[in-house]
């Protein structure tokens, strides 16, 4: 799906309903014009790609694009076989995504729904696209954080300020239809799995200190305590205590995991 396509159908649907276009309408968006939170203004279809690409949609995933525009990331999601939502809050633009979906041939996979994102429950989703300032993807933080683990987040220019991302693309020549060159830069962020505090082994203890996907700590056996710091990757954990690392599984309130030369261990809390 390029971006032509799009121009395309804008020009289709303003005009006259012939043969090929879904549909009359008179609306137009208008790049920079007002919405609620945030102007509009279009991802580039390279950009598109890059989001998904990171987000590594497959059919098997939930996106949940918030503040969907006119469709184009939850079309190329439903393209990947992805079943995919986009919530926007200008129905007019909702309308607009619905025909281009259906001109797509995606209208099975592609759905669009006019609500307001912080009113809204996209808990289930598997992965999460936006195109949000800075200050809403804050807003929204707590409430991401707290979906499960392994949860893939991406966002278009915008960060999540001290919560960094696991990864970061910049394309050059990706700049939005009217926008700054500036504007061609994907976050990903992966939920991470909640550990901090106290677990017991059963010779010792781990405290963690989480700091979203960062972990310190300690890791205390037969009363030696030893460092530790690692990461948390959706649900699994891998971190060094000296010279030896672990790796594991987090499951609600059990890891379990190998060490060393592949020793088995596990903690609870």
């Amino acid at each position: 799906m390029k971006r032509s396509y799009f121009a395309a159908l804008w020009l289709c649907l303003l005009f006259v309903a012939t043969p090929g276009c879904a549909q009359k309408t008179d609306y137009s968006p208008t790049v920079g014009q007002a919405g609620k939170d945030v102007i509009w203004v279009p991802t580039p279809q390279t950009l598109v790609d890059t989001m998904l690409d990171m987000a590594k949609v497959t059919a098997s995933d939930y996106v949940i694009d918030l503040g969907s525009g006119d469709g184009r990331l939850v079309i190329g999601a439903a393209q990947r076989g992805a079943t995919a939502l986009g919530i926007e809050y200008n129905e007019e633009l909702v309308a607009l995504a619905i025909l281009a979906a259906k001109e797509e041939g995606v209208s099975a996979k592609a759905t669009f729904k006019k609500a307001d994102i912080f009113e809204s429950d996209f808990s289930q989703a598997t992965v999460i696209t936006m195109y949000l300032l800075q200050s809403l993807n804050l807003k929204l933080r707590p409430k991401i954080l707290n979906m499960k683990p392994g949860t893939r987040i991406v966002s278009n220019s915008f960060d999540m300020e001290e919560w960094k991302p696991d990864q970061t693309t910049t394309l050059e020549g990706a700049a939005p239809e009217g926008a700054s060159s500036s504007w061609q830069t994907a976050h990903l962020w992966i939920v991470p799995a909640k550990v901090d505090g106290a677990w017991k082994l059963a010779n010792g203890q781990i405290r963690f200190v989480q700091n979203f996907q960062n972990i310190t700590g300690t890791l205390t056996i037969k009363e030696k305590t030893t460092a530790l710091v690692g990461k948390l990757d959706g649900n699994k954990i891998r971190f060094s205590a000296g010279d030896v690392e672990y790796v594991g599984t987090v499951s609600g309130n059990t890891i379990s995991g190998t060490h060393g030369g592949g020793v088995s261990w596990k903690a609870t809390r």
